[in-house]
């Protein structure tokens, strides 16, 4: 950005898959709004594959569908149609069927790189000049009326309203001083790529091992994405494998029922630990996403508790803003966070909870895991309930959500 002055009434700190979508949604309902991104977002949406995928709970399609950015990633989208969640190597398991709540999937696994290639391109249709690359903020001053936002490059943007999108270390988020909940869970994310010679018919598998969850996720064409999660202790040394003794481990965990396994793409890791923020909100600046929680990957929620934010803040934002009010006045924040804080706490309690409950190889936990999930497979009415619920159809949904406009 060059040295200057830009006015909004929105700054969306950060532009990722949160903030490029609530971008989305408030330029499409007619909001002055600016997404600050430190880093090209085209180096982020080449057409070079890097294996990085997620997913996208129906909930968080239809937040998609309402931008208009869905259509230009449907044809990467794989949808789920299937999910078995198993612990370890026991008979007992508990079976999603799609067709218990319907004919449409549960939802799709989707490439990062086409997420963003879509809500970037869906924002420069609805305002040319929206999304602002390579500007990092090296100040805020949050005031009574407006907020301004000092680059480093010596540019100004003032608006009424700060959105917190940039990520778990957020330093919008540090620089208010809101301070965070966190831990590690002494466990490293290791994510890859493989193609199977058998097709995986829409079906994902979310296998409960000693040392945390192995899931699969089917991907478009004979492909999976892989998200395992291993001990810190162990991470390294799997990471150091040459390709054949990689592709030996992950074949022990992953099975032998799609076939032959090829590894494709690189192999990422990253520690994985639980963070909330104290607050969602302070003077004229709200958080989102990952800047506001952080929860493991043990359900794939992460992105889609984040989506949720973003329908909740632009239907705070479009009706504080159509009353003539102020979208960055305590009243709209107050309203945002008590809207999402209860949703977020819960999830990120559920995911702890389950991450330990699996993470081990007791005896009576394992016979207690195990009877647990028969017992759900059986009970129809509540394996819905939890259907619905890993779909983001529960609570007290945002209009956006529930196929309305904002």
């Amino acid at each position: 950005m060059a040295a200057g002055r830009m006015d909004c009434d929105v700054a969306v700190v950060g532009g990722g898959m949160a903030g490029l979508t609530l971008g989305c949604a408030l330029a499409g309902a007619g909001v002055r709004v600016r997404v600050l991104e430190p880093q090209p977002v085209s180096a982020q949406t080449d057409p070079g594959f890097d294996g990085r995928t997620t997913a996208i709970a129906a909930g968080s399609r239809a937040v998609l569908e309402a931008v208009g950015a869905w259509p230009a990633m449907a044809a990467d989208a794989q949808p789920i149609l299937d999910i078995r969640v198993s612990d370890g190597h026991s008979p007992l398991f508990l079976h999603y069927d799609h067709r218990a709540l319907g004919d449409g999937p549960m939802g799709h696994i989707v490439e990062n790189r086409a997420i963003r290639r879509a809500l970037a391109d869906r924002l420069a249709a609805l305002d040319p000049g929206a999304l602002v690359e390579g500007v990092r903020i090296a100040a805020a001053e949050r005031g009574a009326r407006r907020a301004v936002l000092h680059a480093a490059d010596g540019g100004q943007t003032s608006c009424r309203l700060v959105v917190a999108a940039d990520g778990r270390r957020s330093a919008m988020r540090q620089e208010a001083g809101i301070r965070t909940a966190e831990w590690r869970y002494r466990q490293t994310g290791i994510v890859c790529t493989v193609e199977h010679a058998r097709d995986h018919g829409g079906a994902a598998q979310e296998r409960f091992l000693p040392a945390g969850p192995f899931a699969i996720l089917p991907m478009t064409g004979r492909r999976s994405s892989i998200v395992w999660t291993e001990r810190d202790d162990i991470a390294p040394a799997i990471l150091a494998l040459d390709e054949a003794g990689f592709a030996e481990e992950l074949g022990l965990r992953f099975g032998d029922y799609l076939g032959d396994l090829r590894v494709v793409g690189p192999v990422f890791s990253y520690p994985l630990g639980l963070l909330h923020a104290e607050t969602y909100v302070a003077a004229r600046l709200a958080l989102i996403g990952d800047a506001a929680h952080a929860i493991h990957p043990i359900a794939g929620q992460g992105l889609n508790i984040g989506l949720r934010d973003v329908a909740a803040l632009a239907e705070v934002t479009v009706d504080t803003m159509r009353l003539g009010l102020d979208p960055g006045g305590a009243v709209a924040l107050d309203r945002y966070e008590r809207w999402r804080r209860p949703d977020n706490a819960t999830m990120l309690a559920v995911t702890d909870g389950l991450n330990r409950l699996f993470s081990n190889d007791l005896a009576p936990l394992r016979t207690l895991r195990d009877a647990g999930l028969a017992a759900v497979n059986r009970a129809a009415p509540l394996k819905r309930l939890f259907m619905r619920h890993a779909m983001g159809l529960v609570g007290d949904l945002p209009r956006m959500i529930r196929g309305e406009a904002l």
